[in-house]
């Protein structure tokens, strides 16, 4: 195998080795493939070998890649934050936003989705741990957030997202993901259709299976290191 199948071949194994331990079945655990800072020709190999979901963190780089890549049948999400002079360029090309964590950007991607479009699919970004640096929203924001997405057009909110606190032992780690399964949870009990929990990247994959992810996002693992920006 090359370098490109080697190193699916092994996020795959790891996904499945862990829906196994967890006894869930690894259709359930869908893989993203964080794209960001690498080539259209990279996104390319790995397309064919079966990878159709990428993730991206910057509009403009992305649109570069989506014209070079317009023959494929790419499921693309956009996992960075929003800025809000970007949220027509994301609204209009992406097919998920998972960064979700205001009511202003709420609004802007439901208003510039084209009406022939599919609905775009978005997660709301959680700030799990309440991190004074970081985005996301916090857990006490969601039920409004989530109302306001149920009463626009044009999206349709399919679950969480979250990035734990970078460092922190596994039992920290786990029970920030126990906290994302409650909120949806919480969220569903209240009439949303929650099916998506994006959580886990390449060093915690195996714990986020274990504890409900959905979705996993993996980058290096899966491209090797990340070039320097030019």
């Amino acid at each position: 195998m090359n370098p490109v199948e080697q190193r699916f071949s092994a996020v795959s194994t790891r996904i499945d080795q862990a829906c196994g331990t967890a006894a869930r079945t690894p259709a359930d655990v869908r893989l993203l493939a964080v794209s960001k800072q690498h080539s259209a020709d990279a996104i390319r190999a790995l397309h064919a070998l079966g990878q159709n979901a990428f993730g991206e963190n910057r509009a403009q780089e992305a649109l570069q890649k989506m014209a070079g890549l317009s023959d494929l049948s790419i499921e693309w999400h956009f996992i960075g934050p929003i800025q809000s002079n970007k949220a027509k360029d994301i609204a209009q090309h992406f097919d998920w936003v998972q960064s979700v964590d205001r009511a202003k950007v709420l609004r802007k991607l439901a208003a510039y989705r084209p009406a022939p479009h599919r609905p775009l699919q978005l997660c709301l970004q959680v700030n799990i741990d309440e991190e004074p640096q970081k985005a996301g929203a916090s857990p006490a924001q969601l039920p409004e957030l989530a109302a306001l997405a149920a009463a626009l057009d044009q999206v349709n909110l399919r679950g969480l997202m979250c990035i734990p606190t970078a460092g922190a032992d596994a039992s920290t780690t786990a029970a920030s993901f126990r906290r994302m399964v409650a909120l949806q949870q919480d969220l569903n009990a209240r009439g949303h259709r929650l099916d998506t929990l994006s959580m886990g990247m390449s060093g915690d994959l195996e714990l986020a299976v274990r504890e409900g992810s959905t979705m996993v996002r993996v980058g290096t693992d899966l491209f090797g290191p990340r070039p320097p920006r030019t």
